[in-house]
């Protein structure tokens, strides 16, 4: 289950990046600052920088290149994502095709993605820079709305896929197949399906459990389950999941793909979840650790002092 090239740390130098990306969080008072000092390091430094629109007001400096966030991966071959977890979420469904890397800085916060603070900077993402860094590779869902045997929608999570019960008081009735095997019909509120990365986020406050980022597999969650006894369940990441209904009544529901919402899904429609072929990759500093960042995001061995 485990993949073991999942992080390799690299010291060769010098590293090709020469075009950095830089998206923000432009709704966070403190993004201004950070985004400002995070450009003066970099134009002193000497790199090609390409800004996110929305967020070039906040950078305190003139002649700042600006471009939209699809065709940032097209231009640079690395992205800095500045704001928190929501924030590199959006960065990576951008860049995934592109294959190159993402850089993570929080704004006051530690995430469990963006794991570099402003006070931190410039050393951290100076070493980075330098080619000193854990790099990580987590993989995506694509999830296809299927109708009369057509693909009506499309979209990327790298957290979770859920399915929701829309504009209705009643209980949905899902059907799971995996690979095409049945496994279950519930009676609940939802549904989610949720990667290793998304095992911290929603999945998690719906009582699913944390998965270890580098094991190959899916949980799946669900919501205010009608049966007591349906409870999440862990398979591989290379299955083929497919929901569909079994409503008497024509009613709809909603698809989630992270916080991209897919609404009027038909009782008729299937929804087909599949891991993405394309991982996206990850440089953490140096010495990251998962277990600490549990510790801190979730107060666990307050007491314990090693």
């Amino acid at each position: 289950m485990y993949n073991k090239t999942f992080t390799h740390r690299h010291n060769i130098m010098p590293v090709p990046f020469k075009t950095i990306g830089i998206i923000g969080k432009p709704s966070d008072p403190m993004i201004a600052e950070t985004l400002t000092a995070l450009y003066k390091y970099l134009v002193e430094q000497h790199y090609a920088i390409y800004v996110v629109e929305d967020s070039v007001q906040f950078i305190n400096a003139t002649g700042v290149s600006a471009c939209s966030i699809d065709r940032l991966a097209t231009l640079c071959d690395l992205v800095i994502a500045v704001g928190g977890d929501g924030t590199f979420l959006a960065a990576a469904r951008a860049i995934v095709e592109y294959n190159i890397p993402l850089i993570g800085i929080n704004l006051g916060r530690l995430g469990f993605l963006v794991d570099i603070s402003p006070n931190e900077l410039p050393a951290k993402l100076h070493r980075i820079l330098q080619g000193h860094y854990a790099e990580e590779k987590r993989y995506l869902l694509r999830a296809k709305i299927i109708r009369a045997e057509q693909v009506i929608h499309e979209e990327t999570a790298v957290n979770e896929v859920t399915i929701l019960r829309w504009v209705t008081p009643s209980m949905i009735e899902i059907v799971t197949k995996i690979d095409g095997v049945f496994l279950n019909s519930q009676r609940s509120d939802g549904l989610i399906i949720s990667t290793p990365t998304g095992s911290t986020a929603y999945s998690l406050s719906a009582g699913g459990p944390i998965l270890y980022p580098s094991l190959n597999a899916l949980v799946l969650v669900p919501l205010n389950p009608h049966t007591l006894s349906n409870r999440p369940i862990v398979v591989h990441d290379s299955a083929e999941i497919e929901i569909s209904f079994l409503q008497t009544k024509q009613i709809n529901a909603l698809v989630t793909c992270d916080h991209i919402e897919i609404p009027d899904v038909l009782i008729s429609d299937k929804i087909l979840i599949k891991k993405d072929p394309m991982p996206i990759r990850i440089l953490h500093p140096e010495g990251h650790d998962f277990f600490q960042i549990l510790r801190n995001k979730l107060n666990w061995s307050s007491g314990y002092h090693s």
